[in-house]
C-alpha cells in the first residue's frame, strides 16, 4: 500500500509539473545582422527561460516557409514575407518591431553603372520571393534599366554567396549582410543600397498568428524585453555580444560586425512616427505592436 501510495504521488508530481511548463514556442529566422539580437538571446539561454527555441535558415523565404507548414509559431520577416503569409496563412499579424534596412540590404555587381547601359543581357541572381525582388524592380527603376533582358535567377543567399565572378557576362547580385562580405571579397561592387533608394522602406519585425498573440501575450511581452536588453547590449558592448553571435553571422571579423551594423536602425523603442505612419497601412499597426 505504501509503495502505492509513493507511486501515485510520484505520477502526480510528474505530470502536475509537466502542467506548468508552458508550449514551446520555435522562432523561424535567418541568418542578418539585424537579427543579432535574438542570436544573442539565444546563446545567454534568455530564450529557453521563455521555453523559445530558434530555428535557423538559410533564406528569407525558407524561413517563411517553416512557418508556413506550422514549424514555427513566431517568424522573423520583412514586409514582403509578411504580405506573402498574410495570404497563404491568414491571421499573421507583426508583433515587434526590430529594425530597419539602412544600407543592409544591397545591389552587387561585376559591372559598373556604365557598363550595365551597354550590355543587352544581365543576370540577375537573387532570392525571388522575398524583399529581394522589391529591392532589385527598385534598383532597375531608379537606374533606368527596366529595359533591359533581365534573366532572374533563384538561388538562396548561401548559393548566391558561392557565385564565381564571371566577368563574360554581366551580374547583378541582389543580397544583405552578413553574405555580401563573401562576394566583396570576388570582385563585386556594391551599387546601390537601402541607403540611397529611398522609395523603398525595409521593415525586419517578428510575425505571428493572432491565435498565438492573444493566447501567449505574456510570453511575447517578455521576450519583448529579451530583444531591448539584447539590443541595449549590442549598443554598449558589441564585442562581448559578437563573440557569441559571430557564427550566425558566417563568421565575419569584429569590423565587420560593426560595419553592418551601422548598415541597419533599431525601431524596437520609439519609432519615429513619420515611419510609423508610412508603415501603418502596410499592416503594422501601432495598437497591436507590443512596446
Amino acid at each position: 500500500m505504501l509503495k502505492q501510495l509513493m507511486l501515485l504521488s510520484m505520477v502526480v508530481f510528474f505530470f502536475g509539473c509537466s502542467s506548468d511548463q508552458p508550449k514551446e514556442i520555435r522562432i523561424a529566422t535567418n541568418s542578418w545582422i539585424g537579427y543579432s539580437p535574438l542570436f544573442y538571446a539565444n546563446e545567454t539561454g534568455e530564450l529557453k527561460k521563455l521555453n523559445m527555441k530558434l530555428v535557423t535558415n538559410v533564406s528569407l523565404a525558407e524561413a517563411s516557409d517553416i512557418f508556413e507548414v506550422a514549424k514555427a509559431e513566431l517568424v522573423t520577416t520583412t514586409q514582403h514575407e509578411y504580405f506573402s503569409l498574410k495570404e497563404s496563412v491568414k491571421n499573421v499579424i507583426p508583433i515587434i518591431l526590430i529594425d530597419r534596412s539602412d544600407g543592409g540590404d544591397m545591389i552587387l555587381s561585376n559591372r559598373t553603372q556604365e557598363q550595365l547601359y551597354k550590355d543587352e543581357t544581365i543576370y540577375a541572381y537573387l532570392e525571388s520571393d522575398s524583399i529581394n525582388n522589391e529591392l532589385l524592380a527598385a534598383f532597375l527603376e531608379k537606374k533606368k534599366l527596366t529595359h533591359k533582358n533581365i534573366v532572374y535567377i533563384n538561388e538562396d543567399q548561401l548559393q548566391i554567396s558561392d557565385l564565381d565572378n564571371n566577368t563574360d557576362k554581366s551580374m547583378l547580385i541582389v543580397t544583405y549582410s552578413p553574405y555580401n562580405l563573401k562576394l566583396e571579397t570576388k570582385g563585386f561592387k556594391e551599387l546601390a543600397s537601402t541607403k540611397d533608394i529611398n522609395s523603398l522602406i525595409v521593415i525586419d519585425a517578428l510575425c505571428a498568428k493572432t491565435s498565438i498573440y492573444k493566447t501567449e501575450k505574456k510570453r511575447l511581452q517578455e521576450l519583448k524585453i529579451i530583444i531591448d536588453n539584447a539590443i541595449e547590449e549590442i549598443n554598449t558592448n558589441p564585442q562581448k555580444v559578437y563573440k557569441l553571435v559571430a557564427k550566425y553571422l558566417d563568421n565575419m571579423s569584429y569590423e565587420e560586425f560593426l560595419d553592418s551594423l551601422n548598415s541597419i536602425k533599431w525601431i524596437n523603442k520609439n519609432p519615429p512616427q513619420e515611419l510609423m505612419e508610412k508603415i501603418e497601412h502596410l499592416g503594422y499597426k501601432e495598437a497591436v505592436l507590443i512596446k
